[in-house]
Formats: structure tokens, sequence, C-alpha cells
């Protein structure tokens, strides 16, 4: 399957000519598994569309702490980078590959074409940005007004919903991406598999 196929697959509402143009400008980019692909205040040179795979997005703390905020998947972007570049502001967020990634990067100098010829493209990207607003806003309910269980079967939720029924992830990684201890989530994700809710493998 070449570019265009894959990308039409992906998006089937973009025109031929819009799909051209991505595949035509846009340069098919890997990364290994816990890759950082962006950091907070780096300038960003591209747009970036998941293929394959996905990325875990993070805003970090003044003391070096990580919060976890969203994933993006295939045919996801994310529209926060896509605005720095085209407004040459440096990035606020980390993110970082989960497992192989595949992904198509578009140079900065042409996303305002894209924008300026393309409605689906501008569609696409202020989809992206209320999709990715609304999670945060779910993100902030669960921080505000949700304790830790109930915080833990959301990022589950959202977890499984990206990477499938069975998750490869450690304590120590769900307890960073919540703010919390490993002793505190491998209690609760205990009292989960009591329930039923889970099952939980070494």
């Amino acid at each position: 399957m070449d570019l265009q196929q894959e990308l039409q697959q992906l998006f089937p509402g973009f025109n031929r000519l819009l799909l051209e143009e991505l595949a035509k400008s846009g340069k098919i980019t890997s990364f290994s598994a816990d890759e950082v692909i962006m950091r907070p205040g780096q300038y960003m040179r591209s747009a970036l569309i998941v293929l394959e795979g996905s990325i875990r997005l993070y805003r970090e703390g003044d003391d070096g702490g990580e919060f976890f905020l969203y994933y993006l998947g295939p045919g996801e972007a994310c529209a926060l980078s896509m605005i720095c570049a085209m407004r040459q502001e440096t990035s606020g967020l980390k993110a970082q590959a989960v497992g192989e990634v595949k992904a198509l990067t578009i140079p900065i100098e042409r996303l305002d074409h894209l924008i300026r010829n393309y409605p689906e493209w501008l569609e696409f990207v202020l989809l992206s940005y209320r999709s990715r607003f609304e999670e945060v806003l779910m993100l902030l309910d669960q921080v505000v007004f949700k304790s830790m269980d109930e915080k833990l079967e959301f990022y589950l939720e959202r977890q499984f919903r990206i990477m499938g029924d069975r998750l490869e992830v450690r304590h120590q990684r769900i307890a960073s991406d919540l703010n919390s201890s490993r002793e505190v989530i491998s209690r609760l994700l205990k009292k989960m598999e009591n329930q039923g809710l889970v099952r939980i493998h070494r």
C-alpha cells in the first residue's frame, strides 16, 4: 500500500487533491518505543500525524514531574504542535512514543497553504483542537472532583481505548501519570481485581 492509499483509509473525508498534497509534501518518520518526540520549549518545524502506533502526551511541572494528558492514535494529530508550528512558538508539552510509531510529518511552510486551499484540512485542525480541549476538560474534572480510585478507573479506560484489552505498563508508570505513589496504585489495582474489573499479571 502506498502512502496516499494509507492516508485515504485514515481520512476518507479528504478529497483526492488533499491526499495527493499530503503524500507529496509529507515525510514518513519512525520513532522507537519510549523515544521522546517533542519536549517543552522545543520549536516545532513540522506538524505530525500518527499513522501507526500511539503517542503519549504530558505536561511537565517545574519540579520535573510529569502529568499525563492524553494519547494520539492513528489518524490523529497534536493540534497544539500544529498551532505552535504555524505561529513559530515553542511547545508546552512532552510527547513520547508508546511502542513503535510511524508518523507523517508535514513541513511548517506547507501548513498555511493547506489551511488556505483545503477546507477539509482546516476542519481537521479545528476538530483535533476541540477533541484535545474536551479531553483536557474531562481530565480537569477528574483531578478536581474525583477520588483516586475514580481517577485510576478513568485513566485505565482511556488506556484500554487506545491500547486494546491488554496493557503492558508498570504500576510506577501509572503512579507517575496520576501523580500518586506506586503503593497507592498497587492497592487500588488489587481492589479493582477483587471486584472483577481488571486482571493483573506480572
